[in-house]
């Protein structure tokens, strides 16, 4: 198996490290690089978990085969055709056959190609003999979607890379439910309260508020990089930013309607990408839309955010955008859902339980209408706690904060801040 040339130092994934492996965090895996994967799997099972990694955004930029059969499958097809850059290939050979019934393969492949093994035995000198022959990871049925993702990140990333930082979308149920104002506010946040380097960035190109609502009146911003991805890196980038506090810079839109702004569905990948890489966190104001390139940045997200206001319109689209992101994120957890302006004088609206019964889903958050404070943060281009820091909804952004950026547990709201809230909403 010589021309396999790849070692990898690991142990085999047998029954006593496989709920390790199966307990992999997916959202501490990087995206994998475009590259080309072929698998060959002998079992139903195998078969639908390589399914589940094909619908993983993780996996969006490779190109991966699934088909049926073991090693001869697999060396009739790369008889007449150039093998990929990964083959997962499922085989319940014994151990003391394994090897012998592999070597057709190594006839046929090219020498870059790794090879990931998925046996029946866990057998320790096995997995040292694979290794010395070229096998780049050996690994023990039954697999999970997580187990195989994490294997082929150890052998396509690199170790040494910069980790990739969090982005957060926000997304409303319909046009002025508030979701701009609650994805800026929680920028601004997570800015202050963990000194951590955030980038805001207003999608929103012909009516994007974060200028605004942050008092800045930048030259350049977003449309300079979403025009020109062929100049976008690093230094690029840094020019085009505003910065708005100490640990907070803005990627701001032009608001301007002097153009159509019609984009392809990846147009924004190349921003998203380089947002992760240059800050810890980056927050990005979605406009109310359904387009490709909407749908692609809330399926690369690693987390999203849905802003609804307690009416009919805004349950049937949350209804509608929840279950549309189940199928876009299968491999994700479920969208968090905030219910803003709730409580409004004299205007009849679904009660918060009887809208979070309907979803299915218990909202994160529950903000009350307060007219007063958002005007004035609006008008004076200042953010909720800093016009009122002991506000109640200044302390519901701040919890959103540390869920959002993964410092606190979805839970249900209990007696105290939020949970006020909602007991005095539920006596309105």
């Amino acid at each position: 198996m010589s021309a396999i040339d790849y070692k990898i130092e690991t142990g085999p994934r047998g029954a006593d490290t496989v709920e390790t492996a199966r307990s992999n965090d997916l959202e501490q895996l990087r995206p994998l690089p475009r590259i080309s994967i072929h698998a060959f799997c002998q079992s139903d099972a195998l078969q639908r978990v390589m399914e589940r990694c094909q619908s993983d955004r993780r996996m969006a930029k490779v190109n991966l085969r699934i088909n049926s059969g073991g090693v001869s499958a697999a060396v009739n097809m790369f008889t007449s055709a150039p093998t990929p850059n990964l083959i997962v290939l499922e085989m319940d050979s014994e151990p003391r056959t394994l090897l012998e019934d592999l070597s057709p393969l190594a006839e046929v492949c090219d020498p870059s190609t790794k090879v990931i093994v998925i046996g029946r035995f866990n057998d320790i000198r096995l997995y040292r003999e694979l290794i010395r022959n070229g096998i780049s990871e050996y690994m023990i049925a039954p697999v999970s979607m997580p187990d195989v993702i994490a294997a082929i990140s150890a052998i396509f990333v690199d170790p040494e890379a910069e980790p990739l930082g969090r982005s957060v979308a926000f997304i409303g149920a319909k046009g002025g439910c508030g979701s701009s104002t609650l994805a800026h506010n929680c920028a601004w946040g997570i800015s202050n309260l963990f000194s951590t380097e955030v980038i805001l960035a207003d999608l929103d190109l012909p009516y994007g508020t974060a200028n605004i609502d942050f008092d800045q009146d930048p030259p350049q911003g977003i449309s300079e990089a979403v025009f020109s991805p062929e100049r976008l890196d690093e230094v690029f980038l840094d020019r085009l930013l505003t910065k708005c506090s100490d640990h907070l810079s803005l990627l701001a839109a032009p608001s301007m309607l002097d153009r159509a702004y019609d984009f392809h569905g990846a147009a924004f990948q190349p921003i998203t990408e380089i947002l992760q890489r240059s800050a810890p966190v980056s927050v990005l104001d979605v406009p109310h839309g359904w387009t490709d390139w909407t749908r692609s940045v809330l399926a690369e997200a690693d987390e999203v955010v849905i802003t609804a206001v307690p009416d009919l319109a805004n349950l049937r689209n949350a209804k509608n955008l929840l279950d549309a992101l189940k199928k876009l994120r299968p491999n994700d957890k479920q969208a968090h859902l905030v219910l803003n302006q709730v409580g409004m004088p004299k205007r009849p609206e679904i009660a918060p339980g009887d809208f979070s019964d309907s979803l299915e889903i218990d909202p994160v958050a529950v903000i009350p209408f307060d007219a007063a404070l958002f005007g004035n943060a609006a008008n004076s281009g200042r953010m909720i706690a800093e016009i009122d820091r002991k506000a109640p909804v200044a302390e519901i952004v701040s919890q959103l904060c540390h869920l959002v950026t993964g410092r606190a547990a979805v839970k249900k709201a209990k007696r105290g801040s939020l949970g006020k809230v909602l007991g005095m909403i539920g006596r309105k």
